[in-house]
């Protein structure tokens, strides 16, 4: 590992990623889509205008060629007749609605309305229609052809033009956060690995030289081993430790403007934070013992132990609750099409590397500054 620390090619690497995921994160905009649509239900047999708020739309630019549709889904929707633009965010769109749903059972149905311009690009606002249905049209043929005739054609939805993040509606602006607080999760986790895997080294080696003993220069060289393997154990914890102290606070930024507050006692929110309070048990333990050896073997038991406790109580408990407000509830993995889209990931897994290899960075600096207080202790108790 010490060699791996004097190269520097990782840590500029590092620090480029970083800069690249905080520019294109904060820079590049949202799809546009819509904030509200007014009225929000729908009357058969009647014409009727929705007036469309945007968000990064348009509307202008699309003027000639703005269309809508309300889409009920297996090959039926509803073409706009009529569409009259206000500014960039405003329109309103006209819809001659048939005398019932194509089905012929009672239904309360939420149509998702659809629109497409040249500028804008074609977005999707769901379930914002509410049409209801007491029983089944008289005639549902003719219905379920007024229906059919709606169907978007080929050609007729297009692409927004350069790179944009996905819209949520719940989330807006704020699905920025994904490259900071899920990534330093991430490089959380990899730097608790290190850890834990630098503690079984200690351990291991600690055991060779008990049932061996200490007696020529190839027996010290292993204890100077062992005290590294300690340090990085330290290091890559406290690093660790730092980065789900980040990950917390950016959570809970997070929380405060999807969930309405800061703290919610959900299930993530909450495991997390005991997660974090048993890691940090571990430099309470180390400095309860001042005997350089003891407390080298026992911080070593103690942070495997962490770490066995971590799994669960971040993706196994978590996923078992049925009412969490986090993503990943029920078995969501939560990293599917509905959080991340190709654009996202071209920044979040880089975003992951770069918080890995400058936590790794960070570990680097603080084993040197502990090898550094070593030797100045050391000279000190000499003189």
């Amino acid at each position: 590992m010490e060699k791996l620390m004097r190269q520097h090619w990782w840590k500029a690497l590092s620090v480029i990623i970083l800069v690249y995921a905080l520019v294109a994160g904060l820079l590049v905009p949202l799809k546009p889509n819509l904030l509200d649509v007014s009225p929000n239900a729908a009357q058969a047999g009647a014409t009727q205008s929705f007036q469309l708020l945007g968000y990064n739309t348009q509307f202008t630019d699309d003027r000639d060629g703005l269309m809508a549709w309300l889409n009920y889904g297996e090959g039926y929707a509803l073409r706009a007749v009529e569409v009259t633009v206000l500014d960039d965010r405003r329109a309103t769109v006209t819809f001659n609605f048939p005398d019932g749903l194509p089905t012929d059972r009672p239904e309360n149905k939420r149509l998702s309305l659809i629109v497409s311009g040249s500028e804008s690009g074609a977005f999707v606002a769901p379930d914002v229609v509410v049409m209801r249905q007491e029983s089944a049209p008289a005639d549902l043929a003719a219905v379920e052809a007024d229906w059919r005739q709606g169907v978007m054609q080929p050609g007729e939805l297009t692409a927004h033009p350069g790179m944009t993040f996905p819209y949520r509606s719940l989330l807006g602006e704020t699905i920025r956060n994904t490259y900071f607080h899920v990534s330093l999760w991430f490089a959380m986790m990899f730097l608790f690995i290190a850890a834990v895997v630098y503690a079984v080294k200690y351990l291991r080696r600690k055991s060779k030289l008990e049932a061996g003993g200490v007696s020529n220069h190839a027996d010290l060289n292993n204890v100077n081993s062992l005290e590294r393997a300690d340090h990085w154990s330290v290091v890559f914890t406290g690093v660790g430790m730092l980065f789900g102290i980040l990950g917390l606070l950016t959570g809970a930024v997070w929380a405060k403007y999807t969930w309405g507050s800061f703290w919610n006692w959900d299930i993530k929110q909450f495991t997390t934070l005991i997660a974090l309070l048993i890691y940090a048990g571990y430099f309470v333990l180390r400095a309860a013992f001042p005997d350089p050896e003891r407390r080298a073997r026992l911080g070593a038991v103690y942070n495997i132990f962490a770490f066995a406790c971590l799994i669960p109580l971040i993706y196994i408990l978590p996923r078992m609750s049925a009412t969490s407000l986090h993503p990943g509830a029920e078995g969501n993995p939560a990293m599917g099409g509905e959080d991340l889209d190709n654009t996202m990931r071209m920044i979040f897994y880089p975003t992951i590397i770069g918080w890995t290899l400058f936590g790794g960075w960070m570990a680097g600096v603080a084993y040197r500054a502990r090898l550094l207080g070593e030797r100045l202790l050391r000279s000190q108790e000499v003189h």
